[in-house]
């Protein structure tokens, strides 16, 4: 393994997952080992991709029954305007059945750049049941991984400790690492969280009891409705289509925390 190339590996070490009895509703990368063939490669494992695409003349994609590159696709596709989370998305598909063994659909999600408002990055998503916003969503959580993994290697002495090539050895070394970081976290969570002063923060939390998340939220929308209603006095029908498409552009964890309201 410590030979292979380290597309190769990642799915090696997926299968070991896999095989161990691990499981996981997405696997998330940057533009790395976001190619075809790899995205093939783990869709055909059962599991759903989510990923940075590569911008890459190289790597093309079926677009409209066309080969294309992510630039060319977002170059001939009309982007969203306003204050829109997303410029541009797109179903295409993904892999050529000559090269890797197969053909899966995908959806590219183009976003603005924080860094730099006038570029663009492109994600890729495999699950063709979820809305682009729950797909930048479910990537922006790659951010705290990133930061495990940086902690790991610049302050913890993940890749300078040990020196060997033992895959045993290395496997010990990086579990050694991994639980300085977690006592680390632990006593982090110790000193700047309330909730680890035990019993006495949910009497704190009892007493200044406050409305949830699901109920701030169908207030809002009943209240919104109503506007709607007595502003534009529509039909039931349009406002059954109303609610309808205001309802699928939601993401899936409001969707569900409004039904409530929706039924009564």
């Amino acid at each position: 393994m410590a030979q292979s190339k380290g597309t190769d590996v990642v799915i090696q070490l997926l299968d070991q997952a896999l095989k161990a009895g691990l499981t996981a509703k997405y696997v998330m990368f940057d533009t790395w080992f976001s190619n075809p063939h790899q995205i093939v490669q783990i869709s055909q494992r059962g599991l759903n991709v989510i990923a940075m695409v590569k911008k890459s003349s190289k790597i093309t994609y079926e677009f409209e029954e066309k080969r294309m590159n992510v630039k060319q696709i977002f170059n001939a596709c009309k982007k969203r305007r306003g204050r829109s989370r997303y410029l541009l998305s797109v179903p295409v598909k993904v892999g050529d059945p000559a090269k890797d063994g197969a053909q899966i659909d995908a959806r590219i999600v183009c976003v603005r750049n924080r860094s730099n408002r006038k570029d663009w990055i492109a994600l890729i998503c495999t699950d063709m049941t979820i809305d682009e916003n729950e797909i930048i969503r479910i990537y922006g959580q790659r951010c705290d991984i990133e930061v495990f993994f940086k902690t790991c290697k610049s302050f913890l002495k993940l890749g300078t400790e040990y020196h060997g090539l033992s895959y045993d050895a290395l496997t010990a070394h990086t579990a050694f690492v991994f639980l300085r970081y977690m006592f680390m976290s632990v006593e982090k969570r110790d000193d700047e969280d309330d909730r680890t002063i035990g019993e006495l923060f949910y009497c704190t939390v009892d007493e200044l009891a406050d409305i949830t998340f699901n109920y701030s939220l169908q207030t809002l929308v009943e209240a919104m409705f109503e506007s709607v209603k007595e502003i534009f006095q529509p039909t039931e029908e349009q406002m059954e289509r109303f609610t309808n498409a205001f309802i699928s552009r939601l993401p899936k964890y409001m969707q569900e925390a409004i039904s409530p309201s929706l039924a009564a």
